[in-house]
């Protein structure tokens, strides 16, 4: 495509061709946080502007802080692949795709460097105020695609984002002893755990099974909101984090 005008301020335009329409001329009300997961990030970059690749996102945030705009926010970039959120199919018409430079899970979860994360607060700040994005619709790659998808991983700092006024959380509750449900386990617990994931956003059935999915979906969940263990094991800690995302949001929360 052809240069286009920046929607961020200060943002570099690198156009990519991977793109088009957003379905029904909707606009988006959700951010998807990504990690590229590639050790060279330029090839990264490189990558998501490559027609054959398929691949793109709106941003590209490098380590130093440099902001890239690859796809127009008006458009529907292809970032979120087969995904789910709150009974939405079609996430990559729904959301802004934000690509983080960093190696991720087969490097070892590097960190984030300060300054990338800075630069990712500003803009994370600027879409939700131009979009009108609620906080608890900035999600994680690992979200809206369970088990799929594991990025940003469980190293991202969800705590500073929300500190700085991007994005819902709660502090999780201690890791400790207790009455826990794992896979295989079925029956009336479980079902309202998948039915307390589901109120949440996440896409799961309620059947009252702990399967492989529903393992998968307590793993993205931990990976987001109590990264401190994340083993698919629906422990006090875990229930309790979510219990409190769950009334702290204001469709639950209202006098």
């Amino acid at each position: 495509m052809n240069h286009f005008a920046a929607d961020h301020v200060g943002a570099t335009v690198i156009p990519s061709p991977n793109f088009g329409p957003r379905a029904g001329e909707r606009e988006p009300d959700m951010i998807v946080l990504h990690y590229t997961g590639m050790p060279d990030h330029e090839q990264a970059l490189s990558w998501l502007c490559n027609p054959d690749s398929q691949v793109s996102s709106h941003y590209f945030i490098h380590e130093d802080g440099l902001i890239v705009q690859l796809v127009p926010e008006s458009e529907r970039a292809w970032h979120a692949g087969k995904s789910c959120w709150g009974g939405e199919s079609d996430v990559n018409s729904a959301s802004i795709g934000i690509e983080v430079a960093n190696a991720g899970h087969p490097a070892g979860l590097p960190e984030f460097p300060t300054a990338q994360v800075d630069a990712l607060i500003r803009l994370c700040r600027d879409c939700g105020q131009r979009w009108q994005i609620a906080p608890e619709r900035i999600l994680a790659h690992s979200d809206v695609a369970p088990i799929r998808k594991l990025d940003p991983g469980e190293n991202f700092p969800w705590g500073r984002l929300h500190a700085e006024g991007v994005g819902h959380w709660v502090q999780p509750a201690p890791i400790g002893g207790g009455r826990f449900f794992q896979l295989g386990e079925v029956g009336q617990p479980i079902e309202a755990l998948q039915s307390m994931l589901s109120l949440y956003g996440y896409d799961i059935e309620i059947n009252g099974k702990f399967g492989e999915r529903t393992k998968g979906v307590v793993e993205a969940f931990q990976r987001h909101f109590r990264p401190a263990r994340v083993d698919g094991i629906a422990d006090i800690s875990t229930i309790d984090t979510l219990h409190r995302l769950l009334t702290s949001l204001p469709r639950y929360n209202r006098a």
